[in-house]
Formats: structure tokens, sequence, C-alpha cells
């Protein structure tokens, strides 16, 4: 099963942070390309605080199960961004991973500052989850959420800001590889499913560590 080990608690945390995580997420992507000049977020709806505009069902799903996935891709149109194509697409697609971990910051301060106390983690085995689960899951999805979209590999946001930022020349090699993305990730979530490795852990759970001990101090 899908949710084997989880108990209800941590289902519900993780449905309340990836609703949030998510939404602000794709939200940061429509907001960002609006102000540098292209209006089709906006236009299809995507300038907006509401989830249902925002989440993709396998997205979805990886999020909650796995700790990692994403939204629905915000549409923009590269060549009215006031920045250039290149450029403005970095800065846009930069936007959404920027505005986890900014969250990620805002919901761990209670906990950083010993505003709510530990032992409000100790309702995990309820089905309803404390207030403290429901923050530090919050915090951990979005952080992860981030450093997962910042993989240089397409669809992903690192590989636009990876394109914005390295040479016209590299960037344009780099687009050959766009149709293969979603097959190397693929690739790598299942050699880590079959084999005794964490291709996938081994690239993020540096950052995500030292995000989580930067926000939480532990």
């Amino acid at each position: 099963m899908l949710f084997t080990g989880l108990t209800l608690a941590d289902v519900l945390s993780r449905a309340i942070a990836l609703l949030i995580a998510i939404t602000f997420h794709e939200f940061a992507h429509a907001w960002l390309s609006s102000r540098l000049g292209d209006q089709t977020a906006r236009y299809m709806g995507r300038l907006t605080l509401n989830p249902l505009a925002h989440l993709d069902p396998i997205g979805t799903l990886m999020l909650l199960v796995a700790g990692f996935g994403w939204g629905k891709p915000v549409p923009v149109n590269p060549y009215n961004l006031r920045n250039g194509p290149r450029g403005g697409m970095a800065l846009t697609s930069l936007a959404g991973p920027l505005s986890n971990l900014l969250l990620a910051g805002v919901f761990a301060l209670p906990l950083r500052f010993g505003l709510i106390s530990s032992g409000m983690f100790a309702s995990r085995s309820n089905l309803i989850p404390s207030l403290g689960l429901i923050l530090l899951t919050i915090v951990v999805m979005n952080v992860a959420l981030a450093i997962f979209n910042l993989i240089p590999l397409p669809p992903l946001d690192g590989f636009s800001v990876l394109q914005g930022i390295v040479p016209r020349e590299w960037a344009v090699s780099l687009e050959r590889i766009r149709p293969y993305g979603p097959l190397i990730l693929l690739g790598l979530f299942m050699i880590d499913r079959v084999l005794p490795v964490d291709a996938l852990g081994a690239v993020m759970n540096p950052f995500i560590n030292f995000f989580l001990r930067l926000y939480l101090g532990v």
C-alpha cells in the first residue's frame, strides 16, 4: 500500500502541507511571470491561491507518499518576459522553490523559538495530527519540494535556472535533453526503489538537512 507505515495523522498533515506548498510554489511562478510582463498565467486563471488551480494529480500523489513532487506547470511565454527568454524564465522558475524555502522558514519560527512545545508532537499515533506535527510537516515538505525542483533536469525548475545562467551555446546544447528529462527522473526514482542505493537522496538530502538545521536548529 502507498501509505504503509503512515498513521492517519501523518496522511492528514501531509495533505495540509502539500496544499500549502504546491499552491504557493505555483502561485509564485504565476506572480513573478506577471510582474515580468507575461500575463499568460493570469489569463489562464493561475494567478490565484486556490489550490484546485495548481494541483497536478500525479505530482500531488508523489509529494504525499514520497515527500517530493510537483504541481501543474504554470503557462509562461518566455518571449514576453522583460528580462529576455532565458533570464526571465530563470527568474520565474526560481520563484517557486524560493517561495517554498520562505514558507518553510516562516512556519518553522514557532518551533525554533519554542512557542510550540515538543510535547505537541505526541499525537502522532492519534487520528488527528497535532499542531506541532502539522507545522513540522509543512516545514519539511516545503524544503523537500524546493530542493527537488532545483535539480537541474527537465521539467524541473532547476533546468530553466541552469539554462539562464550558462552561456547561450551551453543552453542550446542542454535543450537537447529536455525530451528525456522525465524518463531520467523516473529512472532515478525506480533505481531508489529496486536497488540498495538512494540516488535522489544522495543529491537532495545534504541540502534538505542544511535547511532543516537552519530553520529548526536541530
